[in-house]
């Protein structure tokens, strides 16, 4: 079969590693059967330099055409200037809004070759831990009401958090369905004791949950669960939570593995089409030095065939090959404990990971 990609390469080290991506998926075609047609479109601040628009039209068309889309990364500090609604993040919040994907899939599993890379204690780690962490994507305060005003004390800045009953229960059916396909445990994190959109937020988990009564259910305030992160990460197998809650766990829990550089994501609506990234930024103060880390890149591009295609052998076979370069001793510098002396590039690592498919 023939699968059409959207390549959103967008800033700083995105080049590099959605190349790396691109040099798998190439790889895996040929090995199991299957063409990937690739067209490249231009997001964040690429965009703006040649449209004055961090996500032009012309961008969103081609995403809607496509089957998937791989997305790099987007900023950097020439933009820093600009105004909120013309930055390049604000073409994130808009094509996941564009292509209807509300449900954002963040694993955060610790590699066992990555174990002396974590930086928690090997008791606490064990043999390792496999999180999955399900995000709402597309409400709550990013995209809520905000703007300036006079108050009480002068001038201030306001951001608005709101959530539909809708939006809760749709992103917390696919965390116990996500669940019945992995550990059947589910801890939903949020602020109850302060928020009200957490408030109703609880109340509507607790209510989807007696629909699944074959899986272990629990809440969790957040302060509490970046706590629980750092002292006991075994305890997860799928958190569930709001926006802004989801993506600052999400980074925490994509340090304790080791890197930031390793994790991968997936953003899904309701059909097949998705968008895959790596969860970290465009790294502007390394890029075209072939230092950056691909793996985010390349596990995203595994989690696009297993989740929009349906092609799971072939998903398994570039985690497997990831593993044995990591197994073989092979790092990036992002890695903790990697010397710059003992570090491989990103065209290397690419290019043994490749080898690895073999």
């Amino acid at each position: 079969m023939e699968y059409r990609i959207a390549l959103l390469k967008g800033d700083g080290i995105g080049v590099e590693i959605i190349d790396s991506a691109v040099a798998v998926l190439e790889r895996i075609g040929e090995k199991f059967g299957h063409s990937f047609r690739f067209t490249p479109y231009i997001i964040g601040g690429a965009a703006i330099d040649e449209t004055g628009d961090p996500l032009p039209a012309e961008t969103v068309k081609g995403c809607r055409a496509s089957d998937s889309v791989l997305l790099g990364a987007v900023g950097g500090p020439k933009w820093d200037g600009l105004p909120g609604d013309k930055r390049p993040e604000k073409a994130l919040l808009g094509i996941r809004k564009a292509l209807g994907l509300y449900t954002n899939l963040r694993p955060a599993k610790l590699f066992p070759a990555l174990k002396g890379a974590s930086p928690l204690r090997e008791d606490i780690v064990g043999a390792g831990f496999d999180i999955m962490i399900v995000r709402e994507l597309t409400g709550g305060i990013y995209f809520g009401e905000r703007g300036y005003r006079q108050g009480k004390l002068g001038e201030e800045a306001f951001d608005t958090e709101a959530y539909s009953v809708t939006e809760i229960e749709r992103i917390g059916r696919a965390a116990f369905e996500i669940a019945r396909k992995r550990g059947r445990r589910v801890t939903s994190i949020d602020k109850a004791n302060v928020l009200e959109t957490s408030r109703l937020w609880r109340k509507t988990m607790h209510s989807l949950a007696e629909n699944y009564t074959d899986i272990e259910y629990r809440d969790m305030l957040v302060d509490n669960a970046a706590m629980q992160l750092v002292r006991d990460p075994k305890q997860f197998d799928v958190i569930v939570t709001s926006n802004m809650f989801g993506d600052i766990l999400s980074d925490e829990a994509s340090q304790i593995t080791g890197s930031i550089g390793m994790l991968a994501s997936a953003s899904l609506g309701d059909g097949t089409r998705g968008m895959y990234e790596p969860i970290h930024g465009s790294a502007p103060d390394i890029a075209g030095q072939d230092k950056a880390n691909p793996i985010a890149t390349i596990l995203s591009a595994a989690m696009m065939l297993r989740y929009s295609f349906g092609l799971s052998a072939e998903a398994a076979a570039i985690e497997k090959a990831v593993d044995i370069v990591l197994e073989a001793g092979f790092r990036t510098a992002d890695i903790i404990g990697s010397s710059a002396a003992a570090a491989i590039g990103c065209r290397e690592m690419t290019q043994r990971v490749v080898a690895a498919l073999e």
